[in-house]
């Protein structure tokens, strides 16, 4: 017997939507992960992009545990000398309240060259309101 591999006119890809008001963040991110990956459909292959996409709203009012809002940071380096520059999560959250779900999902993706198609099927807005009615997202509770 061999083993059945779909093709990609073979894999459906829905929408689903996402409401973040009051989530967690760490549970949510790998909630999200899974469905863009796919890994909750019976036809999942690793070598393919078979995950469906997932509009967020409200991530402005994402939820942390313990201290992290004071004590996590984030990094980012230019490259050039003196250009090392670290913000706290609370700071991201008022600046790009998206970022940090894009981050946070993004690392639980594999490290290859499906990760950044992927990511692509991620959209996030800080508030309620989304530009994706079109396609009529179905609505997960998390």
């Amino acid at each position: 017997m061999k083993t059945y591999t779909p093709k990609l006119d073979e894999l459906e890809k829905k929408w689903y939507l996402v409401d973040l008001k009051g989530q967690t963040l760490g549970h949510v991110s790998v909630k999200i992960a899974n469905m863009l990956r796919g890994k909750d459909k019976p036809l999942f292959t690793p070598h393919l992009d078979c995950g469906d996409y997932v509009v967020v709203i409200n991530a402005k009012h994402i939820k942390v545990t313990g201290n992290k809002m004071e004590d996590k940071k984030y990094y980012k380096h230019s490259g050039y000398p003196g250009a090392f520059k670290e913000e706290s999560l609370e700071d991201l959250l008022e600046r790009k309240p998206g970022e940090i779900i894009k981050q946070s999902v993004a690392g639980m993706l594999p490290k290859n060259k499906l990760r950044k198609n992927i990511l692509a099927k991620l959209k996030i807005f800080a508030e309620g309101e989304h530009d994706h009615e079109a396609q009529n997202p179905e609505k997960i509770e998390i």
